[in-house]
């Protein structure tokens, strides 16, 4: 039996009103949504919470957390292929551009007058990269493959840039936990650096006084980028972007003529790639790809080079003590991860805790700032071997 003509139109009505519910509730994340969405959504809380209660490097792992929420809305395509976050991804991340201008702000902020002035604390820069070459041979026995390994084991560095630029070149579907595992042990300098220095140190080592740091010439200051530039395009061309960025951004600081250029990029320059670069960060973070045992190994190899790295600063810290009768505090040698200026402020809070005259924040700055150019120096011979 046919419906009335006057109720047809009614029916279709209905019918295509059915169909566009359906179609809809088909768009919706509910369909999409399995156990590792809220387990990713509370990683991302944790992160953030860390950042804005805790203040563990909030600039970094606030949007690195926010980022992470972003790529885990199901069905909001937000890291698919022309999607927001995977456009920055790819302009930023995969051609390397976001790591090599933050580089040019650190190099603007950076003052590598300690270092010049105490020539010496470059082999406590060079020493705490220790943790990168062990934790590469241990990744490589738990079976991660050579690529794999080098970008985990730059985690020792306490260089979030370095590390980003290493690993979105050698292995960027672990790019995420690696970076993530940077940044948070980056954070977390001060509770996992003092109770290395203390065991590895004697009370009488921590409360050596150092003598005042001589006045470095400003013709020096403007020489060293450039030559340093030069020294390292020739022995390691791999280094050269990493570094020239680097010093490219010192130039700019120790000319003294380009102040406007100098301010923008240890200001806006730097914050407005900081926060694109952490966003795409967190997105990399996405359930299927990071609720696996291979994040695991990846965070707990990230420790170990951290933790070797600092010892390996210590331990170098006291050879020197030995080798110049008392006047090297070993604790300075904690410093040399690339973590500025906080591993130096760790080390000030160390020698006061021995002796309250003590004030090694200026020594501590020699190791620290040489280990932005270690870091570098040791993701380019990476880089070099593995590419």
């Amino acid at each position: 039996m046919s419906l009335p003509a006057a109720a047809q139109p009614a029916l279709q009505g209905g019918m295509h009103m059915a169909d566009a519910v359906g179609r809809f509730i088909d768009t919706t994340g509910v369909l999409l949504f399995d156990w590792r969405t809220p387990v990713m959504w509370a990683i991302a809380g944790v992160v953030i919470f860390l950042a804005i209660r805790k203040k563990y490097e909030p600039l970094l792992l606030l949007p690195i957390g926010f980022g992470c929420l972003l790529a885990n809305m199901p069905g909001s395509g937000m890291m698919e292929p022309g999607g927001f976050l995977h456009t920055i991804y790819g302009f930023g991340v995969v051609n390397e551009l976001f790591p090599l201008i933050i580089f040019v702000g650190v190099g603007a902020l950076t003052d590598f007058g300690p270092m010049l002035a105490n020539p010496k604390t470059i082999v406590l820069g060079a020493a705490a990269q220790l943790g990168i070459f062990t934790s590469l041979l241990g990744a490589v026995a738990l079976g991660f493959d050579l690529r794999e390994a080098a970008s985990i084991g730059i985690i020792g560095s306490a260089d979030g840039p370095t590390t980003i630029y290493t690993a979105s070149s050698l292995a960027p579907h672990i790019l995420g936990p690696i970076a993530l595992a940077a940044y948070s042990y980056m954070a977390l300098v001060p509770i996992i650096q003092p109770p290395i220095m203390r065991l590895l140190t004697t009370p009488r080592e921590r409360a050596t006084k150092m003598e005042q740091l001589r006045e470095v010439p400003r013709r020096t200051r403007i020489l060293f980028p450039i030559v340093v530039c030069l020294f390292c395009a020739l022995l390691i061309p791999a280094a050269t972007p990493l570094i020239g960025m680097l010093m490219f951004g010192n130039l700019l600081r120790e000319s003294g003529v380009v102040e406007r250029l100098a301010r923008t990029a240890q200001n806006e320059l730097i914050n407005i790639t900081t926060m694109l670069l952490s966003l795409c960060v967190g997105a990399t973070m996405v359930a299927k790809d990071f609720l696996t045992p291979q994040t695991l190994g990846i965070l707990l190899l990230g420790l170990a080079a951290f933790a070797v790295s600092t010892a390996g600063g210590v331990l170098f810290g006291k050879l020197m003590y030995w080798w110049t009768g008392g006047k090297v505090n070993p604790l300075i040698g904690a410093a040399g991860v690339s973590a500025v200026p906080m591993a130096a402020r760790v080390v000030e809070i160390e020698g006061q805790r021995a002796n309250l005259d003590n004030h090694l924040l200026m020594h501590a700055m020699g190791p620290n700032v040489c280990g932005v150019i270690g870091s570098a120096i040791a993701a380019g011979v990476l880089l070099a071997l593995l590419r």
